[in-house]
């Protein structure tokens, strides 16, 4: 008599964004997925053939993904609490760790594990795929961020850096903060040169390319709720300044050596 299949293990994801149905695309062979977001088109779910449910059916699942912005997880944590099954793992997929783990430590009953993940892609940089691509994984309570790492990396072939959310945020807050910020300015700066180009020019408008059509939460987060992004930007702002007004001295100078030559 031929065995039944085994049932894939439940996994609630709630928040269905580009992000969100990334997390689906990769996740939908290895998970029964259960999906909320009441604000996706029907037309999001029926092109990933999932289904969408109720909050309090995502959120019962053993394993629960945050695919939201930053700027919405206190509300999404208080209104999934009272639905989680003890003994749940809850993670999220931030831009930023420090507040999301405050949030969800706070918010969340004892008992749910929690660990607070960051891709380090997105929908445009995992066109080819995930493996080899990096994510910070950050133990927020209990014991379960080394298996939630080895999975990763097997079941995805994912680069797992095993960090805390403070420490993702120093870093995270110039690797990101500079990039979207120069990314916001030379989209700022269009139409520029498409034709008589170098290869370093090149490079840096693909990196543009690759975060120009980001959702608006995505940049703010990223900006805002980093703890450490203000003094980055700081920096880069006045060193940018300093370099100004020493081009302008220049640019001075040589005139004045012209005139008396």
């Amino acid at each position: 008599m031929p065995s039944s299949p085994v049932p894939l293990p439940a996994l609630g994801l709630i928040g269905f964004g580009a992000f969100g149905r990334l997390v689906a695309q990769h996740l939908a062979s290895l998970f029964s997925l259960r999906v909320h977001d009441p604000f996706a088109p029907d037309s999001a779910f029926a092109a990933a053939g999932v289904e969408r449910c109720d909050l309090d059916v995502a959120a019962a699942c053993p394993v629960v993904i945050l695919a939201t912005p930053v700027s919405t997880l206190p509300s999404v944590v208080r209104d999934i609490a009272p639905h989680l099954s003890p003994g749940a793992l809850v993670l999220d997929v931030g831009s930023v760790k420090v507040r999301p783990a405050e949030i969800m430590r706070a918010g969340l009953p004892a008992g749910i594990d929690i660990v607070a993940t960051h891709p380090l892609f997105g929908p445009q940089s995992a066109r080819e795929g995930l493996r080899g691509l990096k994510i910070a994984v950050c133990p927020v309570r209990g014991g379960r961020a080394r298996r939630v790492g080895a999975f990763l990396r097997h079941a995805l072939g994912l680069t797992v850096i095993l960090t805390t959310p403070e420490a993702h945020d120093r870093e995270a807050a110039a690797v990101q903060g500079l990039t979207h910020l120069i990314a916001k300015v030379l989209v700022a700066m269009e139409p520029l040169p498409t034709r008589m180009t170098t290869r370093s020019f090149d490079l840096v408008m693909q990196a543009v390319g690759m975060v120009r059509h980001d959702a608006p939460e995505v940049y703010h987060a990223i900006e805002r709720e980093n703890p450490f992004a203000a003094e980055v930007r700081r920096r880069f702002f006045d060193l940018a300044a300093q370099m100004d007004g020493e081009l302008g001295e220049s640019a001075g100078f040589e005139g004045k050596t012209r005139l008396r030559a």
